[in-house]
């Protein structure tokens, strides 16, 4: 008998301490929210008029096509391009799926068997980890270092985590939950490490735009030796502000497609047909509002810094998070993020299982959903919570 598939895989927490906000009522109510990946900013004004428009559509009430609508498919293929510098043919090479995180598992399930191992960084989302899990891989850790206050990838633990298991390296960039981004250097070794062994790079670029203090943008399909291993995983749900929409993407080399739309076929049937029209929308358009909401989300990132100035955090390079070390003040990941709820008011995700070197001792602190306004004089609230009794 063949052994559990769910062995070794958790929940992610955000949904346990997201039921227990919502629950209150009165005064408690009004909870300073940095638990959930999420945001308030509004999505393109084109995407609402184009899924409005849809809805009258009876082409976008229907199964076909599986593999996604053509002018998306043929807007996702075009966007990649403009990042990547790279040509993508849009009927070989690009598939439409039910959100980033379905393109996630359907790519798992296409590219991976069981027993591979796939590399990831440590901390990583815990979705992430267990959608690996789920395919029957094995996630293998490699830890993200602090360095000149920032996160830093440990190259030399990369290098020495393949093994003749190891099948492929799945990366988020920026990562969450920590807000890394990768260097130049540090892709570089990822190209290195992925050509000397023949492994596959499964690219997760939600976020990838998403970066601050002036970041470039570096897509890893322009390394030498990577363009024909990158599998680019995106959606619109992060950078456009469409979570609810539901609609990603997997862009393949011409020999992998066949295997991810039959998985993708096999899973979902096919992707949202309302939704769709409203994704190539905002692909076609020159920004729908991208920089603009990485500026915002900047402000908010820097008050929270702010705020928290002395504790044991480091500030995120891009993405919507940051990770505050309650192991520093003495506290576990968990006991921090009851401290905050229960003393501050301030509902905060433990990062129970989202890592082995960088995991339990940290909390999440999400700085997307909440405005300025509402995060300004959060810092009093954080260190009387997390004081000593």
């Amino acid at each position: 008998m063949g052994g559990d598939r769910l062995a070794g895989m958790h929940g992610i927490g955000v949904d346990d301490l997201g039921a227990a906000a919502d629950g209150l009522t009165g005064a408690k109510a009004d909870i300073l929210r940095l638990e959930n990946f999420d945001t308030d900013l509004r999505p393109p004004a084109v995407a609402i008029a184009e899924t409005k428009r849809a809805v009258e559509d009876d082409d976008a009430n229907s199964y076909l096509p599986f593999i996604g609508f053509d002018r998306l498919r043929r807007a996702v293929a075009a966007h990649l391009e403009r990042l990547s510098g790279q040509p993508i043919d849009w009927e070989r090479q690009v598939a439409i799926t039910g959100g980033g995180m379905n393109g996630v598992l359907v790519s798992l399930l296409a590219l991976t068997q069981p027993g591979d191992e796939v590399i990831m960084t440590d901390p990583t989302y815990i979705g992430m980890i267990n959608r690996v899990r789920l395919a029957g891989a094995t996630p293998k850790l490699v830890p993200f270092v602090p360095r000149d206050g920032e996160w830093r990838l440990d190259i030399d633990a990369l290098r020495k985590t393949v093994g003749p298991a190891t099948r492929a390296i799945f990366l988020m960039n920026p990562s969450m939950p920590s807000g890394a981004v990768l260097d130049q250097s540090e892709w570089a070794a990822v190209a290195d490490v992925s050509g000397e062994h023949n492994l596959l790079l499964l690219y997760y670029a939600a976020m990838e735009r998403i970066l601050y203090d002036g970041r470039p943008y570096i897509h890893p399909a322009l390394l030498p030796g990577l363009r024909d291993r990158t599998i680019t995983i995106g959606s619109v749900s992060q950078e456009f502000r469409m979570i609810g929409w539901r609609v990603g993407w997997v862009v393949c080399p011409p020999d992998l497609l066949e295997r991810v739309a039959l998985v993708q076929i096999s899973d979902v049937v096919a992707p949202v047909g309302i939704s769709q029209g409203a994704a190539a929308a905002v692909l076609e358009a020159e920004d729908a509002g991208v920089a603009d909401a990485v500026a915002e989300w900047q402000r908010r990132r820097d008050t929270m810094v702010g705020e928290l100035e002395g504790l044991p955090l480091i500030p995120a390079a891009g993405s919507w998070s940051l990770l505050l070390d309650a192991g520093a003040m003495g506290l576990s990941g968990e006991e921090a993020s009851r401290r905050l709820f229960e003393r501050g008011a301030i509902a905060a995700t433990p990062m129970i299982h989202w890592g082995e070197v960088n995991g339990p001792q940290f909390v999440r602190l999400v700085f997307s959903n909440e405005p300025v306004e509402r995060l300004k004089g959060m810092g009093p609230r954080v260190r009387s919570a997390l004081s000593p009794d």
